[in-house]
């Protein structure tokens, strides 16, 4: 018998409502006339749902505002590196109260740029006899030398500031070494002291290279030079050695070398004694540079302004580096360059 025809309820559609039930029509849904089957705990889930999603919207508010607090430090970070790199290599001299003994830095290599270039060595001590309550100046000296132009421009500005300024000082201090250019700067002050154990001197004037040519007809590289001027290829480090080019080179050695010596004689007068050792390039004790009237006595920068100058208070006027420029230094930025132009200059030192 067909099932259409049977008495069976009909698995069909929906069920009439039982005695008991609400027979009253639903509304119809997305599932038919029939609601979804909800389980008991579904208040608690959905208020489980919005505190998550009330928790996500805070999340992303605080997640807004750090970004904008990361944005705005990100931005004042530039905005200091910058003035760092557009701030002048040199510090100012914050405005000294009292009377003091003005303190200016001969540290390192003196070369055109370095810290201890004629600029700002210049720019220091212009600044120390300038101040009026600046009773004397020391230089305090930690260098083994450098550039005969760069040493000769501060030794003559030196003589030129003791000529403006009679009544001021100039006490030159060795800590460490005081060699070569660093002590043709200091034979311009009016007394030189040191360290015992100082090094002192090296009045001398030294300039070195490499040569290459034997190399690369070893590895047959073929030199191509080519000049308008005799002597313009004047000890190419490629070419091989000639021997007028070096006798010229020693001439020009030599006259640096007299130019030296001219100007520690000049600074030091008659209190140098008779050595022809003096000026061979050898470097001293403090000890026996006071006997050879090198540097006037034993002292140190603290007790020269408090026993000569007579004001213990040292005001610093050395130009400083920028923090920009220090930072670049301690990446070892400067390494390869120092490196190459070692290889490849044949620079004219005092040594």
């Amino acid at each position: 018998m067909s099932d259409w025809g049977s008495d069976k309820e009909s698995g069909w559609g929906d069920k009439p409502a039982e005695r008991g039930q609400d027979a009253s029509p639903r509304k119809r849904g997305l599932f038919g006339s029939k609601q979804p089957a909800m389980p008991p705990e579904s208040g608690r889930d959905w208020r489980l749902i919005e505190k998550l999603v009330m928790s996500l919207q805070h999340e992303q508010r605080r997640s807004r505002r750090w970004g904008i607090f990361f944005k705005f430090l990100t931005f004042g970070y530039l905005f200091a590196l910058l003035i760092f790199i557009r701030s002048p290599l040199g510090g100012s001299v914050e405005s000294a109260t009292g009377d003091h003994t003005a303190l200016v830095e001969v540290r390192g290599t003196i070369a055109a740029d370095e810290l201890a270039s004629a600029d700002n060595l210049v720019g220091a001590l212009r600044s120390a006899f300038e101040a009026e309550r600046a009773k004397a100046v020391v230089l305090r000296i930690n260098s083994p030398g450098g550039s005969p132009v760069q040493s000769g421009y501060v030794y003559d500005e030196i003589k030129r500031l003791r000529q403006e300024y009679p009544d001021k000082k100039l006490y030159a201090v060795i800590s460490d070494i005081g060699a070569s250019g660093a002590y043709y700067i200091a034979a311009a002050a009016d007394e030189i002291y040191a360290n015992r154990s100082s090094l002192v001197g090296s009045i001398g004037v030294v300039a070195g290279g490499f040569g290459f040519s034997e190399m690369l007809d070893k590895i047959g590289v073929d030199r191509r030079l080519y000049t308008a001027g005799e002597n313009k290829a004047f000890l190419d480090p490629f070419s091989p050695e000639r021997a007028e080019d070096v006798d010229f080179w020693q001439s020009v050695l030599e006259n640096t070398h007299r130019q030296f010596i001219d100007a520690v004689k000049e600074g030091r007068g008659d209190r140098l004694v008779d050595d022809e050792r003096l000026f061979s390039g050898l470097v001293w004790s403090g000890e026996q540079a006071v006997e050879l009237g090198l540097v006037d006595g034993l002292g140190s920068t603290s007790w020269v302004a408090r026993q000569l100058v007579g004001e213990e208070k040292l005001v610093d006027y050395s130009r400083r580096r920028s923090p920009f420029a220090k930072l670049v230094d301690q990446l070892g930025v400067s390494v390869g360059e120092g490196v190459a132009t070692r290889l490849l200059e044949s620079r004219l030192e005092l040594r």
